[in-house]
């Protein structure tokens, strides 16, 4: 059917920003603060996405054992959560998501940011390589709204993918990494709990039935304040997080199976006895969906080789190969366990580049990808795809797209600048010989 409707152009700013997750708040406050007017349109009724609506209990790895390298704005956001109360080190922050929603609403208020909640981006119109438009959806109906540089932070890459930007989903299948719908629990016994302490407990388990399917990956009940803890455990296979219908039953399945886990973690583990279900996330747990095809494609090689870009390096970065299995089989979760563990976990001191050109899709002048959609391969996107390098390259795509509004090409940027910009930021960057060079 064709359907016609004329809207309001209401929004006109320097950089439009979609998603408020860690890339798109990062993105829209380094905007901000390098003297952007800045548009950020979310969704969902607050700003951290997996971290606050889906309830994700942590930030994982941010030093590589020698060097903070998610440093700059992510360091920022864990000093003001540490400031705060909320437990952890630089290995591993606890999240209590109401702390963290306060802290992302100060921190974007205070840089100046305009930005409306409940506002989805529904479609984008583009023209010659660049986008003119987008199309938002809120409670007061559609609107328009138009900048010079876009950033796409949805996570599943819909804004690009909108803009006619070519993208990579799963294997060669088209099957992703599982969600998870991680779930806030209280009455736990801290003093005698252990958070991961599975061993032989989970095949009793599955030998007396508890579970509907046998899933050996459970990376537990994570340690927060007082006597609560924050689950994640159970995994929606087959799962399409583009596609609302999988979403949709995989919701309900999950909150369906989350009794099978309270069940075992009182029967078979000590100190959850007196555990009660407090809530499941608003949002699924997503690990995997588009993957945007950019100007170069980050691949596994570059994480085997430690690979440095010295001409467009916007950051570096560690987290070991963390690709969730695709199905319950045992041999599906031993050959999880094994890249995560063994296979492409790096040593004390060892980091990969994170160059420019991830940020910068095919076919597009005025756009740029952050967070989860970036440009890459699975297995880099298993490392990549996680929290603390989402600020990394939010936090990048924020400073180029106020580096290049003028021009309006985001590939019209000298990487050096923005290495330096970044730097003066706090960023983490290694300082190369060409960085010192006279063109």
């Amino acid at each position: 059917m064709l359907y016609q409707k004329e809207i309001p152009l209401r929004i006109e700013t320097d950089v439009f920003v979609a998603g408020g997750g860690p890339a798109g708040v990062a993105a829209a406050v380094a905007a901000a603060r390098n003297g952007c007017s800045v548009f950020l349109a979310e969704g969902g009724g607050c700003f951290g996405g997996m971290g606050t609506a889906s309830l994700i209990p942590l930030f994982v790895t941010m030093t590589d054992g020698v060097s903070l390298v998610a440093a700059g704005f992510c360091q920022e956001i864990m000093e003001r959560m540490l400031d705060q109360g909320c437990m952890g080190s630089w290995y591993d922050v606890r999240i209590r998501p109401e702390v963290l929603k306060r802290i992302y609403d100060d921190v974007v208020t205070e840089a100046g940011v305009d930005y409306a909640f409940f506002t989805q981006v529904v479609d984008a119109v583009s023209q010659d390589g660049k986008i003119q438009h987008v199309i938002l959806h809120g409670k007061s109906g559609f609107y328009a709204a138009k900048a010079k540089i876009y950033i796409d932070c949805t996570g599943d890459g819909d804004l690009a993918a909108m803009a006619g930007a070519q993208y990579e989903k799963g294997d060669a299948n088209g099957i992703m990494q599982p969600g998870t719908l991680c779930s806030l629990w209280a009455g736990i016994d801290w003093d005698t709990a252990v958070e991961m302490d599975h061993l032989g407990q989970l095949d009793q388990a599955f030998r007396d039935g508890v579970f509907t399917v046998q899933d050996r990956s459970i990376p537990g009940i994570f340690r927060s304040v007082g006597f609560m803890g924050n689950g994640s455990f159970g995994h929606a296979f087959g799962m399409d997080g583009t596609d609302e219908r999988s979403l949709t039953k995989a919701m309900v399945n999950m909150r369906r199976i989350i009794p099978e886990y309270e069940r075992y973690y009182k029967t078979y583990l000590k100190g959850y006895e007196k555990m009660e279900l407090v809530a499941t996330g608003s949002l699924m747990g997503v690990r995997e969906t588009r993957r945007i095809l950019c100007d170069y494609r980050l691949g596994l090689e570059d994480f085997v080789n430690r690979a440095v870009f010295e001409e467009d390096e916007i950051g570096r970065y560690c987290y070991p190969v963390d690709m969730h299995p695709a199905d319950a089989g045992k041999e599906a979760y031993e050959a999880s366990e094994r890249m995560f563990r063994r296979d492409y976990r790096y040593k004390e001191g060892e980091t990969y580049g994170i160059p420019y050109r991830i940020l910068t899709p095919v076919g597009l002048d005025n756009l740029l990808v952050a967070g989860r959609c970036v440009g890459c391969d699975r297995y880099m996107f298993a490392s990549i795809r996680v929290m603390p390098a989402c600020f990394i390259t939010g936090q990048a795509a924020g400073t180029a797209a106020a580096m290049t509004k003028d021009s309006g090409d985001v590939r019209r940027i000298d990487p050096r600048l923005l290495r330096r910009k970044l730097r003066s930021a706090g960023a983490y960057l290694p300082k190369y010989a060409s960085d010192d060079r006279e063109d």
